[in-house]
Parts: C-alpha cells; structure tokens; sequence
C-alpha cells in the first residue's frame, strides 16, 4: 500500500519547519547572551574538542569561561550585600545604645554632655558637637558649655540644603564653627537638622569623622535622622518647650 503513514508525515512536517543551520546562527548573533539566560542548554549541547590551533573555536571552554565570570560576579554582590547588611546592623546597634545613653541624662546640662563627650564612643566619630543659630539681628556669641556652638543666622542652610533634614559627605570651608578645635581632624561629617520646638532656634547634630569615608552621600540616613529625632524630645522635655 502506498503512501506515508500520519506519523511519518507529521515527523516530515516538523522536518520541514525545523530552523536551518544559518537561521540559528542568525538568532544567535542577535541575541549574544541566549545561552546565560538558559544555561541548562549547555548541558545538551557538545562543545567542539579542544585545538591548539586553526580558527576552530573552544565552544565549551569559552562558555565555561563565561559562567565563571557570572559566577565571580554573583559572588561579588552577594558579599557586597552581606557587608552592607554587616554594616547597617551595626549602625544600627551603635544607634540604640546611644538613645539608651542619653535617657540616663540627670539635668539638661548632663544630657549635653553626654551627646558631645560620651556619645563619640558609642558612635565610632571622633567629634560630636551641637549647634544653634543666632536670632535674626544677633551675633553669634560664645557658649560656656563645651560641645556646643552658636552659628550665624541662617547657616545652617548653608551647610544642609533648604528642605533637606541631613548633609553626609566630606568637611568643606565654614566647616570650623560647626567643630570648633576638632575642625582640623574632620575629614568627613553628618550634619543633622534640630528643631525642638517652633519657638527654639533652629539647631544642628554634627558628626564629624577623620576617616573620609566615613559619611557619604550614598550611605543610609534614616537611623541619623532617628538619632535627631529623639534628641529633639529630649531637649524639648528638659527645657520644657512646647511641641
């Protein structure tokens, strides 16, 4: 009996609308990283044998090549990420022991000097200063307390931008009123707006670090901003200021 069976016909069929050599060859020079986003094909393709020489090439070992990078690069973020977290979380534990700190203060005067003498250690810097501006039409004058400076009207907007809470990165010019004597070893600083009341100037959390890298305008900014915060309440309840 003559003609083809439906199962022979049907394999002629898919035959016939498989992809050609050059098809393939085509899809692949389109599309170059194919074989990374299915790597499990690597394990049904055969790689060519290795030659010393010709234009042959090393199909199997330049993608194992390949896979090695990705592997190497993978590995790389994963330890990034690991070291970030490592990082935060001590951060973070550096944080709570200085709120801690500071609810153990006996006078406002004791909560000062906690904050710009016992608070460095906690916080690994190596100056903690805070500072208040001056009313309109003042001029800036000395405070007995050390710690603590009074800025010039106005320039704390100087040093953090309008509308901002926080300033991370390396010490700039003007960077000595905020620091006082410990200017000359700060190298980089967290600068951290105070407002402890609407009817108190306006003040400032400053962080100063010999380290460059300490503060920088990628690191995180919530648990500083958290530091300030809390600061604030304190110094609203032992001034007895309204909120």
């Amino acid at each position: 009996m003559s003609g083809n069976s439906p199962s022979t016909g049907a394999a002629a069929g898919r035959r016939t609308s498989d992809p050609t050599a050059a098809a393939v060859r085509a899809f692949l020079r389109a599309n170059p990283d194919f074989l990374l986003k299915h790597p499990d094909l690597l394990e049904v393709l055969t790689p060519p044998p290795r030659h010393s020489g010709g234009n042959v090439t090393d199909l199997g070992g330049f993608m194992v090549g390949r896979l090695q990078g990705e592997v190497e690069r993978l590995r790389e973020r994963e330890a990034s990420l690991l070291e970030t977290a490592r990082t935060n979380q001590a951060v973070q534990g550096r944080v709570h022991r200085a709120t801690l700190s500071m609810l153990d203060a006996m006078s406002f005067e004791h909560l000062i000097h906690i904050v710009t003498r016992d608070l460095s250690d906690v916080l690994d810097v190596d100056a903690i200063t805070l500072c208040v501006e001056a009313s309109n039409g003042d001029e800036p004058k000395r405070v007995p307390t050390g710690g603590v400076f009074v800025l010039e009207a106005g320039a704390i907007d100087h040093f953090i931008e309008p509308g901002q809470s926080i300033y991370l990165g390396p010490s700039f010019p003007g960077h000595d009123a905020v620091f006082g004597p410990a200017a000359g070893i700060v190298h980089s600083m967290a600068l951290v707006r105070l407002a402890a009341s609407p009817h108190s100037p306006v003040g400032l959390l400053a962080l100063g670090s010999r380290d460059a890298k300490a503060f920088e305008a990628g690191q995180g900014k919530d648990l500083l901003i958290y530091l300030a915060r809390f600061l604030e309440r304190l110094l609203r309840a032992w001034l007895d200021l309204p909120s």
